[in-house]
């Protein structure tokens, strides 16, 4: 009856007299009283399946009642299939005349009771009457199984098409469940397909695909030297959903309006760099920038419902930010929480512990209005490393080879100068600085307007408008200097200015800017003070490249452009920031990053009869013991661990950084015990557990030891004058802050 169904939809939409077949159709059927529910059951599966714009073939035989095979009509086979299509309804047809002959008869008997045939006299369409009843009594439920058959058809076939230029796809089959965990990702060179994915009709798609396109070469080459770097290291391929929200209608999409206008392009760097990272790894990938695309891809019905996914998610990560993140929330329902695991937030400035666990902070005044998901910290991405307790995603500038190197050198002015902003209002009030700058050096600018030069540059400067990304670099060759006045924070243009000769000049804030005191950090889920317009530059490259001062010292900042007019410097760009750095890094995260499994030790402090950890033969720290047992299964590895307790009002990051180390959040754990205060000769009166993320931690006075009771606050930021922090920390590849040296 199923396939009866399937050939009467696809002939009366072939049907060029679809309109007068209609009435027909209805003729016949109506005076069936019997058929009432079919009529309407028919209609419905038909609206059902031209609204999924599938069109359908004959059931095969073997096939189950609910399997659907979707195909393209218009060849000699689909004709064929049509004819039969064609044949089969006319013999239905007449098996419904015949029937309606039968109903009229039936009159005569109805004050028996119900119909019955004899045996001997069963007309050949009885057994398709009762076939018909039964389907009718059931077609609503037919109509739900359809639906969610073909989606999560249409579903496949979309990533069959999607890999199938690439790679192969493992078979689906229910006797090998884990077939398609075990496909190996194989690099990809050419970024062709990834242009399609990413759609258009956007001016930031737009930006988004060329930047791509320009930097093909450069992922080809880098994914080259990952491949013979990690030789026969096995990499699973993931089937990968990237949401871009801010993207979307529905979350006002402000950039794309502002791509031509000078706007902040920093977000559409780092996306697109994140799409051909992940595609030039391998992994299935597709790419949604509507609410619309985001309901098809996870399987939802259209508007805002809140029940739960009617089958598992097909993906297993999900790149979003913050707006999708809501818009997943509520168009997820239930299953966002059992889902939520396989997320990765891409988070520009960051997200404290403090700021994510909703509980916390509602209780202590860190709720605000982009934090308290309950997530793994580690599951936020930054664009710069602000915080060991984020994963650090970045971004790539362009890579130079030695021949580039050496012309930038032979063909720098020493006294060309370009500022840090395309908007009027970063220069607005700055005319002291560029005096004094404009005594010394030429000054250029790419300042945006329309019809009229901003007011607030100078006549003196040379203004070239919004250049194209090219452009800017070359104006970034020839320049010495690349000075910004404060804003805006951490963005990529000064490490690409970096990477293209330039030496960065920027103002030290005095006293830091933060949350507390300035307006755009204000609502922001982090309590970091930004002692610098770009503390990544100031911290991890510093002099000669980069220059930090006191603006308000119009001596300093005098004898400052004096150096750097005298100081030369060659082209260099951190290796994390490289197409091979950031291919490297998310590597990493992806084949080592599991959010869904349980947490490792017991909380709180979990005391084993033989600690792993020893006290340092200098008696400062503690370390892993050789001669412990093995180290637990954990990502980074557990014996490149570092203890050190803090010094009154110092952060685990701080204290981890003075030790050249980095803070590692996922080993607070194994230090989450009363053992590790003993083995460090720290006298504790008592011993609590608490929710602080602050914790682990010892006071002073009091003599008290503080654990952690809750997993999600562990945080490597944050301090205070109470407590002494017992903190974490580990070591990290060169130039790779984000990987320790067995962390690959």
């Amino acid at each position: 009856m199923h396939s009866f169904l399937k050939h009467l939809c696809s002939r009366y939409l072939v049907e060029r007299r679809s309109m007068m077949a209609l009435p027909a159709l209805l003729t016949r059927l109506l005076p069936l009283r019997r058929l009432f529910v079919l009529g309407i059951g028919f209609f419905t599966l038909c609206f059902l399946m031209t609204s999924l714009g599938g069109q359908f073939s004959a059931r095969r035989l073997g096939d189950s009642p609910f399997t659907i095979r979707t195909e393209v009509m218009g060849g000699p086979e689909s004709r064929g299939i049509l004819r039969k299509m064609s044949d089969l309804l006319e013999l239905m047809v007449k098996r419904m005349d015949a029937l309606a002959r039968l109903e009229n008869v039936s009159e005569l008997h109805r004050a028996g009771g119900d119909l019955h045939f004899p045996a001997d006299r069963m007309p050949p369409g009885a057994g398709l009457m009762e076939r018909i009843q039964a389907i009718a009594q059931n077609v609503s439920d037919i109509a739900v199984k359809v639906d969610q058959i073909l989606r999560h058809s249409l579903l496949l076939h979309s990533k069959v098409s999607e890999g199938r230029r690439d790679q192969c796809e493992a078979p689906s089959d229910p006797k090998f469940p884990d077939c398609s965990g075990k496909v190996e990702a194989v690099f990809r060179s050419n970024l062709s397909h990834l242009l399609d994915l990413m759609g258009s009709g956007k001016e930031s798609l737009i930006f988004m695909k060329k930047r791509t396109k320009r930097l093909t070469a450069q992922w080809a080459l880098a994914a080259q030297r990952l491949a013979q770097k990690l030789g026969a290291t096995r990499r699973d391929q993931k089937q990968i959903l990237v949401h871009i929200g801010f993207l979307t209608e529905e979350s006002g999409d402000v950039f794309s309006p502002r791509v031509l206008k000078g706007g902040p392009l920093g977000e559409m760097v780092q996306w697109a760099d994140i799409l051909a990272a992940l595609y030039v790894l391998g992994h299935g990938l597709r790419v949604t920038v509507s609410l619309k695309e985001l309901q098809s891809n996870l399987g939802v019905p259209p508007g805002r419902g809140s029940c739960p996914l009617t089958m598992p998610l097909p993906f297993d990560l999900i790149y979003t930010d913050y707006h999708g993140l809501q818009q997943m929330k509520q168009h997820m329902g239930l299953s966002f929480k059992k889902y939520r695991c396989r997320i990765r937030v891409i988070d520009t400035f960051g997200t404290e512990p403090a700021y994510n666990h909703e509980e916390y902070a509602t209780l202590h005044g860190y709720r605000t209005n982009w934090g308290y998901w309950n997530l793994n910290p580690k599951q936020f991405m930054t664009m710069f490393p602000h915080t060991p307790d984020n994963s650090f995603m970045g971004f790539v500038s362009e890579e130079l080879n030695e021949t580039e190197k050496q012309l930038i050198k032979g063909g720098k002015a020493s006294n060309m100068a370009v500022v840090y902003g395309k908007e009027a209002s970063i220069w607005k009030g700055k005319e002291k600085f560029l005096g004094i700058l404009n005594k010394y050096m030429e000054i250029h600018g790419t300042v945006y307007y329309e019809s009229q030069r901003p007011p607030e540059v100078p006549a003196f400067v040379k203004n070239h408008g919004l250049l194209p990304q090219p452009e800017f670099q070359q104006l970034l060759r020839k320049a010495k200097l690349f000075i910004g006045f404060g804003f805006p924070y951490e963005g990529p243009a000064p490490l690409e200015a970096i990477a293209n000769g330039c030496i960065f000049l920027q103002s030290r804030f005095s006293p830091p800017h933060s949350s507390l005191n300035h307006e755009f950090f204000r609502g922001k889920p982090t309590s970091r003070e930004v002692f610098s317009q770009h503390p990544y530059a100031e911290n991890f490259i510093g002099k000669p490249h980069v220059w930090t001062v006191d603006y308000n010292n119009s001596e300093e900042f005098e004898a400052a452009i004096k150096a750097i007019m005298s100081t030369q410097v060659d082209p260099y760009l951190p290796y994390e920031y490289t197409c091979e750095g950031m291919l490297e890094r998310i590597h990493a995260y992806i084949q080592h990053q599991d959010f869904c499994v349980a947490p490792g030790p017991a909380l709180p402090g979990a005391h084993t009869p033989q600690s792993p950890f020893v006290l340092a033969p200098n008696a400062t720290h503690l370390e892993w013991a050789q001669n412990a047992s093995l180290a637990p299964a954990a990502w980074p590895p557990a014996h490149s661990l570092r203890a050190w307790l803090a010094t009154p009002g110092r952060a685990c990051t701080d204290t981890c950084l003075d030790h050249g180390l980095i803070c590692e959040p996922s080993f607070f754990p194994f230090l989450n015990s009363q053992d590790a205060f003993l083995k460090l000769q720290v006298p504790c009166d008592s011993t609590e557990s608490e929710m602080n993320h602050l914790y682990p931690a010892f006071a002073q006075p009091g003599q008290e030891c503080y654990l952690q009771k809750e997993p999600l606050l562990f945080s490597c930021a944050g301090s205070n004058t109470k407590y002494r922090r017992l903190c974490p920390c580990r070591d990290f590849r060169k130039g790779q802050v984000a990987l320790c040296q067995g962390c690959l």
